[in-house]
């Protein structure tokens, strides 16, 4: 059985950049803080596009540390696992391996599997599903 926790997020990213005194260069220059509110970023819209379905979003992080950044939860029971990355080709492999492994671990005599896996990225104009399975969504994407 998949377990889940809440996690705090910021209703806007920008007041975490305000509040850390940051702009534009301060995060090309520091791409993990970056990261993180591109992260933030991203939840904000899940959220928003599963309370549309009735859904919830969650966080996932097991005792051996395996994380997932959101579950997608829909009344159905059906659910999709996300694991955001700002962009790369080494980020996003990253990101689809977890998610990958994520899968592997679930028992699905006790739960449905995974409805998708997808990694938001914050690069491209196109989103693709690789040969694996793993929807690769660039954030301007998540619309409609």
């Amino acid at each position: 059985m998949i377990r889940t926790s809440n996690t705090r997020y910021f209703v806007d990213p920008s007041i975490a950049a305000a509040a850390l005194g940051i702009g534009p260069g301060n995060l090309m220059a520091d791409l993990n803080t970056s990261g993180l509110l591109f992260e933030t970023l991203c939840v904000r819209d899940l959220r928003v596009y599963a309370d549309a379905l009735n859904g919830e979003v969650y966080h996932y992080r097991d005792k051996n540390g395996l994380e997932c950044d959101a579950v997608i939860h829909l009344r159905n029971g059906s659910f999709g696992l996300v694991e955001v990355k700002l962009g790369g080709d080494r980020l996003i492999e990253e990101g689809a391996a977890n998610l990958k492994k994520l899968q592997g671990k679930l028992d699905t005599t006790r739960m449905k599997s995974p409805s998708f896996l997808m990694v938001p990225t914050g690069t491209g104009q196109y989103a693709y599903r690789r040969p694996d399975g793993v929807y690769v969504v660039p954030i301007g994407c998540l619309k409609n």
